[in-house]
C-alpha cells in the first residue's frame, strides 16, 4: 500500500498527466448518455449488430458473414462459427472469439517471418551489380515466393501471404509502403477490399450507408476512407447527386460561420476560450504536423467556431485531438505523400478550405453523439469510467482487485482514455483504423468505445500484475506502450472488445454491483 506522503508527493511530480488537472473553460449541464437505456435488453432478445432498427442480427455467424474478413478469418473458425449458431450460448462465443484471437497471434508470427524474407530480398536487391552478377541471385529468391499480380492501375499488387509490414513513412495514414520507391503496395487481399468498396460506392445508393457499415467495421482502405467516412457520419447523402451539391453548401455555410463568429476571439467574452485553445494546439500530435502554422490556424479556426455554435459545453481540453484524425484522413485524399513530411501549405487555399470545413462538420457530428463527455463537470465521462470499472471487475477480477490494491482510481487513467477516445494511448494511424470501426458501429463512439476500453485495459493484464506499486502502477497505466502498434493489433482489440460486447449485452446487470 502507498503512504499518503508518498501519494502526495507523487502528485506534485505528475500533477500534469492526472485528468483531474484538465481545466473546464465553460459549459452548462447536458441530459447524459445513459447506455442502460439504450442498451438494456430483455432476456431472450437477441443484441443488434447494424444500425438499422427494423433488422437485428441475432446471431454470430451472422455478424459474421456480414463483416466476414473482419478477422481474417479460416476455414476452422468457420466450423466453429457453424456450431455457434446451432447452440448460441456465451461459452460458445467466447470460446469462438478466442479462436479468432490466436489466429491473430499466429499470423502475426508469420508476418514477422514474412518480413524478415522481404528485408534479405530487399538486401540482396541493394547489393552493387558487382557483386550480383547478372542478378541471376535476386531472381532465384524471388521465384521462391508466388508471383505477384497487377491491380487495375497496374500497381504491383503482393499476395496476401507476402503482404509487405508498415512502412514509417506512412506511419499517420496506415499505409503500406514499398521501401524502394515509397509507393503504396496493395495485398491481394487490400484488393479485393477496395474492389468491394468501389463497386458499392459507384452502385445504386439503396441501402449504401447500412451496406458501408457492414464492409467498414473490419478496415476501409485508404483511398476510399475520406468518402466513406463522410458518409457514415452523415455529412454526404447516399444520393450520389446530391452530394456535390451538399459539400459546396455546407463548406459555404461553415465559412460564413468563421466570418461571423472569428473576429470576436478577442472579445472579453470569448479570450479564455480561444487562449486555451491556442495554449492546447502545440501539444497535439503528431509534432511535426501540427507545429505548421497553416495548419495550426485551421484548427484554432475548427475549434473557436464549434465551441461558439455549442455553449452547452463550450471549449474543453480533449476536443481538439479529435479534429486530428479527420483532418489527416481528408488531407490524404488531395496528396499521396508521407502527412509527417508533407507541407500542408503547398496544397492551394480551395484544397485547404474543403479540407477544414469537411473536418469541421464531421467532427461536429461525432461529438454529437458524446457532447455529455464535455458538459460542466463532464458527466458523461465520471459514468463512463465508473461503467468501465463495474465492467472489468466482471471480465476479470484480478486485474480489478490488483488495481484497487494498490489504490489506483480508474479515475485517474482511463478519463482520458474517455476524454480522447484513445488518442493519447494509441498512434495515429490505429486511431484511423478503429474509428473505422467506430462509425460502423451503433454507438461506436460512446457505448462500443466502453467495450474497447475494457479489453484495451485486460489487455496488458501479465504487466499490471508485475507492478507492485502505487506509483509504477500508475505510471504504467497513463504510458502504455503502444508505439510500434499496427493495424492487426486494432483488430484483435476490437475483436475482444466486440466478443465482450456480445457476452454481455443481455447482461446490462453487470454495470451494478
Amino acid at each position: 500500500m502507498a503512504s499518503d506522503a508518498g501519494k502526495k508527493q507523487f502528485w506534485k511530480r505528475n500533477a500534469s498527466r492526472v485528468p483531474g488537472s484538465i481545466q473546464h473553460v465553460y459549459g452548462a449541464q447536458h441530459p447524459p448518455f445513459d447506455p442502460l437505456l439504450h442498451g438494456n435488453l430483455k432476456q431472450g432478445i437477441k443484441p443488434p449488430t447494424t444500425p438499422v432498427k427494423a433488422k437485428k442480427v441475432s446471431t454470430f455467424q451472422e455478424f459474421e458473414s456480414n463483416t466476414s474478413d473482419a478477422w481474417d478469418v479460416g476455414e476452422d473458425d468457420d466450423e466453429l462459427l457453424a456450431m455457434a449458431t446451432e447452440s448460441l450460448n456465451t461459452d460458445v462465443v467466447m470460446e469462438t472469439a478466442n479462436r479468432v484471437i490466436q489466429n491473430h497471434s499466429k499470423l502475426h508470427e508469420q508476418h514477422k517471418l514474412q518480413e524478415e524474407q522481404i528485408e534479405r530480398e530487399q538486401k540482396i536487391s541493394d547489393l552493387p551489380s558487382a557483386a550480383c552478377g547478372d542478378n541471376r541471385l535476386v531472381k532465384s529468391v524471388s521465384e521462391t515466393n508466388t508471383s505477384s499480380s497487377a491491380d487495375t492501375n497496374g500497381n504491383t499488387s503482393v499476395p496476401r501471404s507476402q503482404s509487405l509490414p508498415q512502412a514509417s513513412t506512412n506511419a499517420l495514414t496506415g499505409g503500406v509502403a514499398d521501401n524502394a520507391s515509397g509507393v503504396h503496395v496493395l495485398s491481394e487481399r487490400e484488393a479485393l477490399r477496395l474492389d468491394k468498396f468501389k463497386q458499392l460506392l459507384a452502385g445504386p445508393n439503396t441501402n449504401l450507408v447500412e451496406e458501408l457499415r457492414k464492409l467498414s467495421w473490419s478496415g476501409i482502405p485508404k483511398v476510399v476512407r475520406p468518402i466513406t467516412w463522410k458518409l457514415l457520419s452523415g455529412y454526404l447523402p447516399a444520393n450520389t447527386d446530391r452530394r456535390e451539391g451538399t459539400l459546396q453548401r455546407k463548406r459555404k455555410e461553415y465559412f460564413a460561420f468563421v466570418e461571423q463568429y472569428y473576429d470576436s476571439r478577442n472579445e472579453e467574452t470569448h479570450q479564455d476560450t480561444y487562449r486555451q485553445i491556442h495554449i492546447d494546439i502545440p501539444r497535439m500530435s503528431p509534432e511535426a504536423l501540427i507545429l505548421q502554422s497553416k495548419v495550426t490556424e485551421i484548427f484554432e479556426r475548427i475549434l473557436f467556431i464549434w465551441a461558439i455554435r455549442h455553449p452547452a459545453s463550450g471549449y474543453v481540453q480533449g476536443i481538439n485531438d479529435l479534429v486530428t484524425p479527420f483532418f489527416v484522413v481528408f488531407t490524404s485524399e488531395y496528396t499521396e505523400e508521407d502527412l509527417e513530411k508533407f507541407d500542408v501549405s503547398s496544397l492551394s487555399t480551395e484544397v485547404l478550405q474543403n479540407i477544414e470545413a469537411d473536418s469541421f462538420w464531421c467532427m461536429s457530428k461525432l461529438l454529437d453523439g458524446i457532447q455529455d463527455n464535455y458538459t460542466f463537470a463532464q458527466p458523461g465521462i465520471q459514468k463512463k469510467v465508473k461503467m468501465l470499472e463495474e465492467l472489468v471487475s466482471r471480465i476479470d477480477d484480478q486485474v480489478h482487485k490488483h488495481i484497487e490494491q494498490y489504490e489506483v482510481k480508474y479515475l485517474q487513467f482511463a478519463f482520458r482514455w474517455m476524454n480522447n477516445l484513445l488518442m493519447r494511448e494509441i498512434p495515429l494511424r490505429c486511431t484511423i483504423r478503429l474509428w473505422d470501426t467506430y462509425q460502423s458501429e451503433p454507438e461506436g463512439f460512446s457505448h462500443f468505445h466502453l467495450y474497447v476500453c475494457a479489453a484495451f485495459l485486460v489487455r496488458w493484464k501479465k504487466d499490471i500484475l508485475e507492478e507492485k506499486d502505487f506509483q509504477e502502477l500508475l505510471i504504467f497505466l497513463q504510458n502504455l506502450p503502444t508505439m510500434h502498434w499496427g493495424n492487426e493489433d486494432i483488430s484483435v482489440l476490437l475483436a475482444e472488445a466486440y466478443r465482450l460486447k456480445f457476452a454481455f449485452a443481455d447482461a446490462p446487470n453487470h454495470y451494478k454491483r
